[in-house]
């Protein structure tokens, strides 16, 4: 029997990338909680796997040779994933390179900039005292409807982002493009962004993944502690 997947995570956009990915893979795993809003992220235990204090990390009892390997970073981790079950990474090594090419469009793109947008559309002006910056929430709205124009037309030509199977690529985008209200887009002029979101939104394992530890989270725009640790430590 496999040994489960040892998850440290918390439902943020980078943590169900991984446990979409471990749905869609067929992987056990446990979920260790990591309470980003209460400081968990830097308690020495988790800084031991993830230095750079950030979720989600994995342990994987059965690692290379056999020997357990622990990692951070969600991109890493889904190319791990992919290589260790030989799942979702492409059929051709043309393949591959296209899934590993969106992959790093998400984790320098869209990754960073929803956030930002996230931060300064939502978090920033419900802080004490607000921050309400109107630069800084046009710059990062309009970086993140360019970024979701250029998966349309990517999507247009393809039924799923790499090409025309399902990838760690799409596990790592979904999360984040699910959040296109709250980054003050619109779909109207985007309909392969829209095909492709409910698409995947209708498969049991996003569904699954996505839905894990959603009564964790509490309201960070009205969580003073957690804006204080999320913000400004």
């Amino acid at each position: 029997m496999t040994a489960p997947i040892e998850l440290y995570y918390w439902p943020t956009p980078n943590g169900k990338k991984i446990t979409i990915a471990l749905e869609e893979m067929g992987l056990p795993y446990t979920i260790h909680p990591v309470n980003i809003g209460a400081g968990d992220q830097f308690k020495p235990d988790f800084l031991a796997i993830a230095p750079n204090n950030r979720m989600p990390a994995i342990t994987d009892p059965e690692g290379p040779d056999g020997k357990p390997i622990s990692m951070f970073e969600s991109g890493a981790i889904l190319q791990y994933l992919a290589r260790k079950t030989g799942q979702f990474c492409g059929p051709t090594e043309r393949d591959r390179i296209a899934v590993d090419q969106w992959l790093m469009w998400q984790m320098g793109g869209v990754g960073p900039m929803a956030g930002q947008a996230h931060h300064f559309l939502t978090y920033a002006p419900s802080m004490d005292p607000p921050q309400d910056l109107p630069y800084a929430k046009d710059r990062y709205k309009r970086e993140v409807g360019r970024l979701y124009g250029v998966l349309d037309k990517q999507l247009a030509k393809h039924r799923y982002v790499a090409g025309d199977f399902l990838s760690i690529a799409d596990f790592a985008i979904w999360p984040w493009a699910m959040g296109w209200k709250g980054q003050q887009q619109t779909l109207d002029d985007k309909p392969h962004f829209k095909r492709w979101l409910d698409e995947l939104a209708a498969r049991p394992a996003f569904v699954k993944g996505a839905a894990v530890g959603a009564d964790m989270r509490s309201d960070t725009t009205t969580d003073r502690k957690a804006q204080e640790i999320l913000f400004k430590r």
